[in-house]
């Protein structure tokens, strides 16, 4: 009965966050040109919600690109979705966008957000004080999730690097079930959708930018001792991509923007709520 429930919730939710989507996005994408940002400062925050990117240096040995993937417009349009699909004050300039920043790990403003998400993590390469630091942030109750990293061997050096923050003995890496609240703290999601990257899904029209080495989307954590997700990873997927690249061509739109606001307008209200 509570299967039955949630896809019935799902059929109801879907076309309720699209019919939003679609009448805000005109308005709040087309025309907008690029935004520049900042490396956090103390006073940049107002009480208010800051999509927070985390920079982090690049390996040579690694997969993927850098920090800077899907940046800004992706951290510009979720904000932009989360106030207005949701209660959540986000923080505005004076020209009313979104407040965004940069973080970087060894930085005392890290602890000022509670949530901050980095891409391409497949190149990662942390120095023992970032992991430090990271460390002491996560245990103190901060959020870090980390998206668009496909394949064996760009989950290997993710795996090396968060292994530096966190011992498996200690704190293991675990599958978050479908049962788990993050899939329905606003919306009803039934599983991670798999996101391509824009040009991929016009070229090719699949979804797994990898073949059959990124075929299965993996949802994975790294617990707290109360079994809070300290560290969100979405492995084969590029939800970064759905809310960067929403308005540049309406089948990508239909088919992954909406999902994809879904899940991570929920992740970032389970990162604030628990």
């Amino acid at each position: 009965m509570k299967t039955l429930r949630r896809r019935s919730l799902a059929r109801v939710v879907a076309p309720v966050v699209l019919a939003l989507l679609v009448a805000a996005v005109a308005e709040a994408q087309f025309g907008r040109g690029r935004f520049s940002a900042r490396v956090a400062t103390p006073e940049d925050f107002d009480g208010a919600f800051h999509f927070c990117r985390g920079f982090f240096r690049s390996s040579i040995n690694g997969d993927g690109g850098n920090w800077s993937v899907d940046y800004p417009q992706a951290d510009i349009n979720l904000s932009i979705r989360l106030a207005e699909l949701t209660r959540t004050p986000v923080s505005h300039d004076a020209s009313s966008q979104p407040n965004h920043l940069i973080v970087r790990l060894t930085d005392d403003t890290l602890f000022q957000c509670p949530f901050i998400m980095m891409t391409e993590v497949g190149s990662a390469a942390f120095s023992d004080q970032e992991a430090a630091r990271l460390r002491e942030y996560l245990l103190k109750g901060g959020f870090l999730w980390v998206d668009d990293f496909w394949g064996t061997y760009a989950w290997n050096v993710w795996a090396s690097q968060i292994r530096k923050v966190f011992q498996p003995p200690e704190f293991p890496i675990v599958d978050i079930p479908q049962d788990h609240p993050l899939y329905r703290s606003q919306f009803v999601v039934p599983q991670t959708p798999q996101i391509p990257n824009i040009g991929h899904w016009l070229d090719t029209g699949t979804t797994s930018e990898r073949g059959a080495d990124s075929a299965d989307v993996h949802t994975r954590a790294i617990l707290d001792k109360e079994g809070r997700i300290m560290v969100l990873m979405t492995h084969n997927t590029d939800l970064g991509d759905s809310w960067e690249r929403e308005a540049e061509d309406p089948s990508y739109f239909y088919q992954f923007s909406v999902k994809g606001y879904a899940f991570g307008i929920n992740v970032v209200l389970y990162a604030l709520t628990h």
